[in-house]
């Protein structure tokens, strides 16, 4: 895996687990970190969306286990 697909596969755990720490606890750490609107925050989440992508790009080219 390169650089890039460590770095989505990171930011999508990153907001995985943001999403379960939200639905659990109504708590949003990036938010928190970075302020409820402000540009950072939107920014770290379209990082994650853009990282989910990709993350779905690098698990189609893997291999099936059939």
């Amino acid at each position: 895996m390169s650089t890039m697909d460590w770095a989505a596969f990171g930011l999508t755990i990153l907001g995985g687990i943001n999403w379960g720490l939200l639905g659990a606890f109504e708590f949003d750490p990036i938010a928190t970190l970075f302020g409820n609107d402000s540009v950072a925050t939107r920014v770290v989440y379209i990082l994650i969306g853009l990282s989910s992508i990709c993350a779905l790009y690098t698990a189609s080219k893997l291999p099936s286990a059939e």
